[in-house]
């Protein structure tokens, strides 16, 4: 009964939130305030003589003023709340201990959840809607965290075992008494909630106590877009779906407006449903909230027009009318819909982010914090001098680590109290919590003790079937249930594996094991098939390397979605205190092992050599010993080592370098990572002037080409991160040199200014223009930026570079704060790049209009292509280095080039995009009833449609040609002749400048000019066309088409036009619309009669008999010339003749002005598809279009057999008048829609499929 009532309610909610947004209730304690409850109150008479004041525990009147909850909890429900919340946030033992209520604590619970749920069954019987009871669960007034304590950054004053168990007690009273759902809100601390969860998780376990659906609520506390732990948003939802939230948002902190960025950042990373429920705004002086339920209301409603919400409410200062507000703003809206993402990606987080799919580089894994590996490390530990152990951590990060292992297995240590301090102290430092750590212990006490730690979503390292597969499960479910990854080793009963089939077995079986018995995510397996040692002098171990290349090559291949990882240090094990020897293995070693497969290593971050750098003769002798080519290899390399320096540590870099040319100089500094000499040698080549008379010269030169070198490098996988950065360093040692220089340049050349015109130049006034930089959120690399920046700086236009890890709202606050003309963003990881598309997507929504530069490693022209630009109507253009990007904004910022360049890139792009897609192998559709869901949400209440100045149709007979003339666009004409100039000469008329077709093109221009001359004087060309207007509603995907308005009102339609709806699936971040035409029509069901408007047009009459003269002169050329002059004039007839529907005709832009130029861009309302192309590629809808307007009896413009227009420079289509109406690509459809296609139009399905067979997604019987 208990299991049935628990699946029906999940399966109610689920279905419920696919069909429309639901409500939770506002806040108890605003309501509890208003009854200004004295002591006594709060005691009642059964608590009268407690030991404690109990005014302000709100949770406690659910004993002593259980009428007063009730009565609240009704009007919310009353107001239109599906959810009401139990009073008990603070309802655990460690929040109540403020109070000596303890004991009350299970109680407490119970009641308050028997009492809500009394209310919603009350609601529901009265209502006849079903109303729910959220078990409310709080975040306690102690942080798991965070040290209560300045002094000891490592102290808590509770722990994750204590926390557990309280939550724990609090969620067995709440389901006793009924409850629908559990509740875990107002996450401030993660590790707060990762406890709770952990408690829900042991509780559901019972048999007694089925799992109820879990929602979780995080509370960002600032703009910053962090929780009071210092977790970012996505940081935080990675760390807590390990639960399996039915529902995942934001409440609290925040009001509607600040929260819209971090609520959208949730959804584009979650295919959970989304919660939000705000503030009333942001407090006053005074704490109390201002918003009213209208301006709340109006907030939210925002949030459901543009999809972002499943669930809505309202925290602090909310009241039942914010909730009735609420509930009626946001009825006319659908759901959120889900999206479906890959599920390819292994997903960490620390404080931030971290995201491994299938394209992800190799990652480092930090190996200096394990006592076992650093001399140091343990030293300090064993010592407790675990602050300056930190700093270890510390350097790690900074030297490239991107997940940090931490390893406290030492004989004399406590494992669990030396992993617990250090964790706890490793939490305190940003700098390093940052990464995910690495949990790494033989001793499964000493993992929980950390797993018990972070806050983030960790690796475990490790399990294995060592002691067999029970003890191994056993193990992997409590790692599962506190949300970690997992390395396993090729370790069986048997023991460690060495060959590749004993490799390839156990992980086999430990793969099966673990997805088929425990549902593990295959993402969070992470196999270690033992990185073994070779070179020892026994001959079995010489294959060791090819053995681990060859499992992880085979695992890759054979086991879905895991990573692969390995512990470096071993494999040169046998030359120990021979470290160049060592590292320069290492390089080798991973070289072909990411080559093969794998994912990460923990390795000495920073302390690499760079493949192609090293020595020739070392370099065989690794790839020789690494392949097992030479019997003699340990020997060889043995005599090489002895060959070494005595005592060095390993064979530095000579100083033969140091006799080349400084700009040879340069390059090996920055390649090498080396820094001692880069200044010296920055400063020499600053003194060669005739070389380099501006210090710019310096680093656009030099140290340009060196960092263009690095950049190859580590495309090709020879050079690693921690390698990059290292190079980073020395790049900005030479830039920093060079900049005092240039800022006198800068200061000397306004001084000049200065004394030519005082009163014209001061600071503000002096810059070409201002360019707002930032790296993006979550990625903290910035020496590409820097230089960019001082690149333009040095170009005279100012630069207000916000930093690293830049939140997307800050960007464009700022941008508008300081009159930006530009905005660059950077980035070099890739998840860097998912964030670039949503600041993109914002700067849309917001309705900027300032071109937007997209720059850094992971970034490419087709990935801003396809990505980001569609997101932006304005410029969004790939700037590949620095040395580009003053050419890219000097254009931008000239009126002349700018429209030049926006062109040139809008093409170039284009062509990009449909190399990408014709490129892809395997196209992923979403079903018709999936597409339809994702329609475009239009507010159909608020929309009033345009009436015509008539309806049906009127001919426009013998077109003023000279009219027409001035609307041709002849860009296309010039495609004719296939004359395409070459930026920046590409349109018109600048490709008459250009040194290749420029003198040809003015050639064919003037001979058009001069036909058309003749044409318009000797009126050789009749131009004739038809437009007619319609009262239409929609009905599904299908518009339907009214006579008159009597006929709309008696309901006998004229006929319908059939439309096809996009089923190509958009990116999984996506939140565009699957469109169809008849989006853009007002339905039926919405009471509103809309309209839609038809043509055709001509200026192919006399076409024929013209181009029979030239034909019997011979001339061919002016037979093409005719046609294609023809041909222009009637794209100008259907461009002038839209500008008179829509400022006449129509009227629904009367006050529009628009330049020739701005039409043939389309800076309109509304849109003029045409059936046969993109937007309704099935050419049998003209014949609908020809028969209602009557087209060839009063125009002569006919339709052949084959649906094309004679005479053949003819144009036809449908005008659309909504403001969002919009161009796009029905592209690809999948079966299901054309058989069902084919049912609405009474065809047959083989004709449907001919005519649609250029857009059919699969092969027609």
């Amino acid at each position: 009964s208990s299991n049935y009532f628990t699946c029906y309610t999940a399966a109610y909610l689920e279905a419920t939130l696919k069909e429309r947004i639901m409500v939770f209730d506002g806040a108890m304690g605003t309501m509890i305030q208003k009854h200004r409850l004295e002591e006594e109150d709060f005691r009642g008479e059964e608590f009268k003589d407690h030991s404690k004041p109990l005014k302000g525990n709100n949770d406690f009147l659910t004993l002593s003023q259980p009428e007063i909850i009730k009565d609240i909890h009704r009007q919310y429900l009353m107001a239109g709340a599906d959810f009401t919340e139990t009073n008990t946030f603070s309802g655990t033992t460690v929040a109540q201990a403020d109070y000596a209520c303890e004991h009350l604590v299970y109680r407490m619970n119970k009641e308050s959840a028997e009492l809500a749920v009394a209310v919603c069954n009350e609601v529901t019987e009265a209502t006849g809607v079903r109303r729910f009871a959220a078990g409310a669960i709080g975040p306690t007034n102690r942080t798991l965290s965070i040290s209560p304590s300045v002094e000891k950054p490592e102290f808590r004053n509770i722990t994750f075992t204590e926390l557990s168990a309280a939550y724990k007690e609090q969620a067995r009273a709440l389901y006793d008494g009924g409850i629908h759902i559990m509740l875990v809100e107002t996450i401030f601390d993660t590790l707060n909630a990762k406890a709770a969860l952990f408690a829900l998780d042991e509780l559901f376990l019972e048999p007694d106590y089925p799992p109820l659906p879990i929602f979780i609520s995080g509370t960002i506390v600032d703009k910053s877009g962090r929780t009071l732990s210092g977790q970012t948003g996505e940081g935080f939802l990675i760390s807590v779906t390990h639960s399996n939230p039915m529902c995942i948002g934001l409440n609290c902190a925040l009001g509607a407006p600040e929260m819209r960025p971090f609520i959208e950042n949730i959804g584009l990373h979650t295919d959970r449903f989304v919660i939000c429920y705000p503030n009333a705004g942001l407090p006053n002086a005074m704490g109390d909230y201002d918003e009213t339920p209208a301006i709340t209301a109006s907030h939210i409603r925002d949030f459901a027009e543009a999809g972002l919400v499943n669930i809505v409410g309202g925290c602090c200062g909310t009241t039942p009318a914010h909730i009735k507000a609420i509930a009626e703003a946001v009825r006319p809206y659908s759901p959120r819909a889900c999206p479906q993402f890959a599920n390819d990606e292994c997903l960490l987080s620390g404080l931030e982010p971290m995201r491994l799919g299938p394209n992800s580089l190799f990652v480092n894994i930090g190996e200096r914090c394990n006592v076992a590996g650093s001399r140091r490390f343990a030293r300090l530990v064993t010592s407790g001098k675990y602050e300056e152990a930190l700093s270890v951590a510390k350097l790690q990060v900074e030297n490239g680590a991107q997940v940090l292992d931490i390893n406290m297995d030492e004989g004399m240590l406590d494992g669990v109290a030396a992993m617990t301090r250090f964790v706890n102290l490793v939490s305190s430092e940003p700098e390093v919590c940052k990464v995910p750590l690495c949990i790494d212990s033989s001793k499964f006490s000493v993992v929980e003790a950390g797993l018990q730690c972070t806050q983030g979503k960790c690796i475990v390292n490790s399990i294995s079937l060592k002691e067999g597969e029970e003890e191994f499960l056993q193990r992997a479910a409590v790692v599962k249930r506190y949300g970690a990854a997992v390395v396993v080793m090729a370790f069986d009963e048997v023991g460690q594996a060495t060959s590749i089939e004993d490799k390839v077995k156990i992980c086999t079986r430990s793969y099966r094991l673990l997805v088929d018995k425990l549902n593990f995510n295959p993402n969070d397996i992470i196999f270690d098939t033992n990185i073994l040692t070779i070179a020892t002098g026994i001959e079995e171990h010489n294959e060791y390397g090819i053995n681990f290349i060859e499992a992880v090559r085979t695992i890759k291949e054979t086991l879905p979605h895991c990573r692969t990882s390995g512990g470096l240090s071993n494999f040169s094990f046998s030359f120990r205190g021979m470290e160049a020897v060592r590292e320069a293995m290492h390089s080798v070693f991973l070289f072909h092992s990411i080559k093969a497969g794998l994912d990460m290593a923990i390795v000495n971050a920073g302390n690499l050599p760079v493949y192609d750098d090293i020595p020739k003769e070392l370099l065989e002798m690794c790839e020789n010993l690494l392949w097992d080519k030479d019997p003699n290899g340990t020997e060889k390399l043995l005599e090489y080592a002895q060959t070494m320096k005595a005592g060095a540590k390993k064979a530095g870099p000579t100083d033969e370098w140091r006799s080349k040319t400084v700009e040879e100089r340069l390059e090996y500094s920055l390649v090498k990572g080396i820094d001692k000499y880069v200044v010296e040698d920055t400063t020499e080549a600053h003194k060669c002037q005739e070389k380099y008379p501006r210090p710019l010269n310096v680093i656009e030169g030099p140290l340009m080409n060196g960092m263009s070198t690095v950049g190859d490098l580590f495309g090709a996988g020879k050079m690693f991160l921690p390698q990059v950065i290292k190079s980073a360093r020395v790049m900005k040692k030479a830039v920093g040199y060079l900049i005092p220089f240039m800022e006198q340049e800068k200061l000397d050349r306004l001084n000049e200014l200065r004394e030519t015109d005082p009163t014209a130049v001061d600071e503000g006034s002096m810059y070409a223009g201002t360019v707002v930089m930032a790296t993006v959120k979550g990625d903290v690399h910035d020496i590409g930026k820097n230089i960019v920046a001082v690149v333009l700086g040095c170009n005279n236009y100012r630069v207000v570079d916000l930093g690293v890890m830049t939140p997307c709202d800050k960007i464009l606050q700022t941008a508008i704060e300081v009159k930006a003309d530009i905005i660059g963003l950077s980035g070099l990881i890739t998840p860097s790049l998912d964030e670039m598309i949503h600041v993109a997507k914002e700067m849309e929504r917001t309705g900027m209009k300032l071109p937007l530069l997209i720059g850094g490693a992971t970034t490419s022209r087709t990935h801003t292509a396809v990505k980001i630009a569609p997101r932006y109507k304005s410029p969004c253009i790939h700037v590949l280095d620095a040395s580009k990007s003053v050419v890219v904004v000097s254009s931008l910022l000239d009126e002349v080039s700018r429209e030049e360049l926006i062109e040139d890139v809008a093409e170039d792009y284009e062509d990009i995009r449909q190399d990408y897609y014709d490129s892809l192998t395997e196209r992923r559709f979403v079903s018709l009833e999936k597409a339809r869901e994702k329609a475009p949400k239009m507010d159909w209440a608020s929309f009033q449609p345009v009436t015509p100045t008539y309806c049906g149709t009127r001919v426009f007979d013998d077109y003023d040609l000279s009219v027409l003339r001035k609307f041709i666009d002849w860009k296309p004409f010039f495609d004719v002749w296939q004359l395409r100039g070459k930026y920046p000469n590409r349109g018109f008329p600048k490709i008459f400048n250009d040194k290749d077709v420029g003198v040809e093109a003015k050639k064919v221009y003037e001979e058009a000019n001069a036909l058309l001359d003749r044409i318009v004087d000797q009126k050789l060309l009749t131009a004739r066309g038809i437009a007619g207007f319609y009262p239409a509603q929609t009905d599904g995907d299908d518009i339907v088409i009214y006579k008159d308005l009597n006929a709309v009102n008696a309901g006998t339609p004229l006929t319908r036009l059939y439309g096809l709806r996009q089923q190509l699936e958009k990116e999984a971040a996506s939140i565009e619309p699957y469109y169809c035409l008849s989006d853009f029509i007002a339905p039926a069901s919405s009471g509103k009669v809309d309209y839609i408007g038809m043509f055709a047009v001509s200026a192919g009459f006399g076409v024929t008999e013209l181009c029979d003269e030239f034909k019997k002169e011979m001339d061919d050329y002016n037979v093409i010339m005719t046609k294609a002059v023809a041909d222009r004039l009637a794209e100008a007839f259907a461009e002038e003749l839209h500008m008179r529907v829509r400022q006449d005709l129509w009227g629904y832009s009367q006050d529009e002005k628009l330049s020739t130029d701005d039409l043939l861009k389309i800076k309109y309302d509304g849109i003029r598809p045409a059936p046969g192309y993109p937007s309704q590629p099935d050419h049998l809808e003209k014949r609908t279009m020809w028969k209602i307007m009557d087209v060839f009896n009063k125009t002569g413009i006919e339709l052949t057999e084959s649906l094309a227009m004679m005479p053949a420079a003819s144009v036809s289509g449908l005008y659309f008048a909504h403001p969002k109406s919009t161009y796009f690509a029905v592209g690809k459809i999948q079966q299901d829609q054309v058989s069902e296609y084919t049912e609405r139009k009474g065809e047959s399905l083989s004709v449907i499929e001919r005519w649609l067979s250029p857009v059919l997604a699969y092969e027609p019987a």
